[in-house]
């Protein structure tokens, strides 16, 4: 499970990060979302989701990181996704802008629990 989480880090913020940039490039050029970047959307929120999951599986077998600072910005991605959960309907106004924002964030969230590592 520890190999999981170490390597599955770079599907997550990778995955984050492009389908970000595409959600806000979308929305500067004002288009609207194809299906595709509905998929892709849902890919990468279970990407980051699943990282979330195998450091909360990790962390309950008491295998604790190098300091608290990288399970605060897990616990952080879990209030995100809450708060996007809860206005998903705003969300979905303008999708590409708000999960592009979204996407972005998570990203920055897991590159910064990544560099609290060890």
């Amino acid at each position: 499970m520890l190999a999981f989480h170490q390597n599955w880090f770079w599907v997550a913020v990778v995955t984050s990060g492009v389908v970000g940039a595409w959600g806000l490039i979308l929305a500067l050029a004002r288009r609207p979302a194809p299906r595709a970047f509905v998929y892709a959307r849902w890919m990468a929120l279970l990407a980051m989701g699943a990282q979330v999951g195998a450091g909360l599986v990790l962390y309950s077998r008491g295998i604790r990181p190098g300091n608290g600072f990288h399970v605060f910005y897990g616990i952080v991605i879990v209030f995100t996704f809450a708060f996007a959960y809860i206005y998903r309907a705003q969300l979905e106004r303008r999708s590409e802008l708000g999960y592009g924002l979204l996407l972005l964030f998570v990203m920055g969230l897991g590159l910064r629990a990544w560099s609290n590592v060890g």
